[in-house]
């Protein structure tokens, strides 16, 4: 007389499937996918900063810009990366590939005086790089 683990004689037990069940694994991506798509366009650049006002006209947007930030504190970041003064020539090179006539983009915290800022425009013109183009909001009408 062999004995089993589990009696079978209930008849009213749902067979057990072997298959993965992919539907809340669908769901979730779906979820990420629309979370991705919503966040991805407020990550241009991390670092925060009040830029002024401007009233010129905006131009057409560049593939792959080169942020340079000036912040309240006179911290200077390439990018979101925090940047020591004496190195911002050759991470300038180094970002850019050695052309110098990429355009860079400055901006600079509305707090931060026009001495501070010039001497940063004067760190990028010693590093070779003379397209320099200020970034500011657009001032309402």
């Amino acid at each position: 007389m062999a004995g089993g683990i589990r009696d079978s004689g209930d008849d009213d037990d749902l067979a057990e499937s072997h298959d993965i069940n992919v539907t809340p694994f669908i769901d979730v991506m779906l979820v990420l996918l629309i979370i991705f798509m919503v966040a991805a366009p407020l990550s241009t650049v991390g670092v925060p900063v009040n830029l002024p006002k401007s009233n010129a006209s905006p131009t057409e947007r560049v593939e792959d810009p080169i942020y340079i930030t000036l912040q309240p504190d006179l911290t200077v970041s390439l990018g979101d990366d925090a940047v020591a003064r004496d190195q911002l020539g050759a991470r300038l090179l180094a970002a850019t590939g050695g052309d110098v006539d990429k355009r860079l983009y400055l901006r600079a915290d509305a707090a931060v005086p026009y001495g501070e800022l010039m001497g940063l425009m004067n760190l990028i013109r010693r590093a070779g790089f003379t397209k320099v183009a200020l970034i500011g909001l657009e001032a309402s009408p």
